[in-house]
């Protein structure tokens, strides 16, 4: 018998973005439950009856609740995925508590205040439902195969890490901060296997232009880290370059390069960094690693989401303490 998952929230990220040509599938949350053999999507529900009647069409499966309550109780999903709006993420994880839901999937950021996220750990913590934050890059084969390389030493010890986020001419720095930055500063903790130190701010991320710095280290064993966000660009970025004694690991959206100290080709008595021969990573099973693991949380009590909520609020604990 297969385990019976629902979605609130029928928008992009909740099945919208499938039917995007050019994005890795799945890519959303319905797309992630349908790939998965062992679940089976049961029904969604939004405030929005034209999101409610796409997706009706688009799965096949019920829409016409009057609330996301009466859409749990009649269907009683074993896994929740929540992909609202941040503001209501404590108030469903809630609602999944009280009826019996074993694991809710939450949309990243977890919360939109850090009172919020402190609920929603609480309630992971007591048992009465597992909460997955949807830190996705956690569960991507490129980065999990940076950090391997940075456990094993392959390029020495890591000196240094800087990353870089652009997304979109007009969006405050500080909105993408908090929404696509939370990947960002979960990812490089996720990767040194520690949380970040309080941050200092080089210029004003509340402006709708220009750049802005973000510096700290890492708490355990304190690796500079530099972020940089800026706006007026007309693209999307998001990379990191790690440093190394040895090399250099550049890793981002459709990126995955590394590079070698090697004798020099271009200086006598020097080396320098040459390309090396990586995997292509064509498929990376973001979203389908991270359904696996939702299965895996809900068939197992004791086990702990890869990306948890206590990952998902420690993520908001940096970014809020930004000033934002």
């Amino acid at each position: 018998m297969r385990i019976p998952c629902a979605i609130i929230g029928l928008g992009r990220i909740g099945s919208l973005l499938e039917s995007d040509p050019l994005r890795e599938k799945p890519c959303t949350h319905a797309g992630a439950i349908e790939d998965n053999p062992h679940c089976q999507l049961v029904g969604g529900y939004d405030i929005d009856p034209e999101r409610r009647e796409q997706f009706r069409e688009t799965w096949k499966v019920p829409t016409d609740f009057p609330s996301a309550e009466a859409m749990l109780e009649t269907l009683r999903p074993e896994i929740l995925h929540i992909a609202t709006h941040p503001d209501s993420h404590a108030t469903y994880v809630e609602l999944a508590a009280r009826t019996n839901v074993k694991v809710a999937v939450c949309e990243k950021p977890l919360a939109d205040s850090l009172d919020h996220a402190r609920l929603i750990v609480r309630l992971h913590r007591s048992k009465k439902i597992k909460v997955l934050t949807n830190h996705e890059r956690r569960y991507s084969a490129d980065y999990l195969y940076a950090r391997k390389q940075i456990r094993n030493k392959t390029f020495g010890r890591l000196l240094s890490i800087y990353g870089r986020l652009y997304f979109g001419r007009t969006t405050p720095l500080f909105g993408q901060m908090l929404h696509d930055g939370t990947h960002l500063v979960d990812i490089i903790s996720f990767l040194v296997e520690s949380p970040l130190r309080r941050p200092t701010v080089e210029g004003n991320l509340h402006r709708k232009k220009g750049t802005a710095f973000i510096h700290t280290k890492t708490a355990r064993s304190g690796i500079p880290v530099c972020i940089e966000v800026g706006a007026e660009r007309d693209h999307l970025v998001f990379e990191l370059v790690l440093s190394f004694t040895e090399g250099r690991i550049e890793i981002g959206n459709g990126i995955y390069r590394e590079y070698a100290s090697k004798e020099s080709p271009y200086y006598k008595g020097y080396r320098s960094l040459l390309p090396q021969e990586t995997p292509p990573f064509r498929e990376t099973g973001y979203f389908r690693n991270m359904m696996a693991d939702a299965v895996a949380c809900s068939l197992d009590p004791n086990r702990n989401p890869i990306s948890s909520a206590e990952d998902g609020a420690e993520a908001l604990r940096f970014i809020f303490s930004l000033g934002i």
